[in-house]
């Protein structure tokens, strides 16, 4: 696996240099003409600053904004690397916006911030929006995350999405609903350990709750949530109580003869040990990047009947890929102000739809399926 990493990141690195990244702006028209630059600047451009200072609901018509979409970090939680600044993110957020292009015909600028206090960073959000028709939240920490898109959800006329919260929760939630079919078992009646109490931790357990399960556990480094314990503050706390039914202390007693196990924390978070304790047919997702909280082969020798990571080399990615282009086309398209809690559950029934028949090798679509960003738009509602 090292040798594999190293190949891909000096690769990774003399692409980068050769390009100077991943993104440039292109024109949809020419400056060839006299006439061209006196209806696409001054003073032709005039005309419609004004009819927009008097029609500015009608920007989507006659701007970018009808098909752009920001992608904006502050660097403080990207991929498995954690806090390592508004630079270091912004090759990231460029990724990102060629996704948002490729997959979805959607015009992504990815914006970097140089600032942590969550109240300033709503101010500059709020400022910039006029520019956009969404706005990607990406690679914001916990708890500060859920205060940003909270405000930004609130205030803003445009939709507004944490993808690290709720892009991995609908693909989550569709892997799941296609791994209860191939083990044979009702969904929303598995018992689901969730190891990782962050963003990603959090947004999955409230999406398998809105979806009809009953028993979900979330479980940070000291162990499984729950409401007696005296540490628990704000967010955590909140979650405690829709969480954990059983009041489980500690992290062995949460897994043994559990269902679903899913890891969004680090490396060794997830051992043979507590595969081993699991009900039979365990379904294991190892989502932590670029290395899983347990690798495959060795869950699957701890007795699991189907794995996924966040990883492209194994069978079953979780990508957030399968879900954000998608919801964003049909937001833009559909003028959808908010996505909600039914948008999610749509998305991941529309992209779990996309295996017609699932096996232990393929819970999941490929972000290569032809048609994947066309069908997730249709079912944004």
């Amino acid at each position: 696996m090292t040798k594999n990493k190293n190949a891909y990141a000096a690769k990774a690195l003399a692409i980068h240099k050769k390009l100077g990244g991943k993104i440039s702006v292109t024109p949809k028209a020419k400056l060839l003409t006299r006439e061209d630059w006196s209806t696409l600047y001054t003073p032709g451009v005039g005309a419609v600053s004004s009819y927009l200072a008097e029609h500015p609901e009608k920007a989507r018509e006659y701007t970018m904004r009808k098909n752009t979409v920001a992608v904006i970090s502050d660097g403080t939680a990207v991929l498995g690397l954690g806090n390592i600044g508004p630079i270091a993110a912004l090759p990231v957020m460029e990724g990102k916006a060629v996704i948002f292009k490729e997959m979805g015909d959607i015009d992504a600028i990815p914006l970097v911030l140089d600032e942590k206090d969550p109240k300033k960073i709503v101010d500059i959000i709020k400022a910039l929006a006029p520019t956009f028709g969404g706005i990607n939240l990406e690679d914001f920490a916990a708890p500060h995350c859920f205060d940003i898109e909270a405000a930004l959800v609130e205030a803003l006329d445009i939709p507004v999405m944490h993808d690290d919260q709720h892009g991995t929760a609908i693909v989550v939630l569709a892997g799941l609903m296609n791994a209860a079919k191939v083990v044979k078992k009702k969904m929303t009646q598995m018992r689901v350990v969730i190891v990782g109490a962050g963003a990603a931790g959090t947004a999955i357990a409230k999406l398998l709750l809105a979806a009809g399960l009953t028993n979900v556990t979330v479980a940070d480094s000291k162990g499984p949530l729950n409401t007696k314990r005296a540490d628990l503050t704000g967010y955590k706390k909140e979650l405690a109580k829709t969480t954990n039914p059983e009041k489980l202390a500690t992290l062995g007693g949460a897994i043994a003869g559990v269902d679903v196990l899913v890891g969004v924390s680090g490396p060794g978070t997830i051992t043979p040990e507590m595969i081993k304790t699991m009900s039979a047919d365990a379904i294991v997702f190892a989502l932590a990047n670029p290395i899983p909280e347990i690798m495959p082969d060795e869950a699957l020798k701890a007795g699991a009947r189907i794995v996924a990571t966040g990883r492209s080399d194994f069978p079953n990615q979780i990508n957030n890929a399968l879900a954000f282009p998608g919801i964003f086309r049909g937001a833009l398209d559909k003028k959808i102000t908010k996505i909600t809690t039914e948008t999610k559950l749509a998305a991941a029934k529309a992209i779990a739809g996309m295996v017609k028949h699932p096996t232990e090798q393929e819970i999941i679509p490929s972000v290569l399926a032809e048609g994947l960003t066309k069908t997730v738009a249709r079912a944004v509602k």
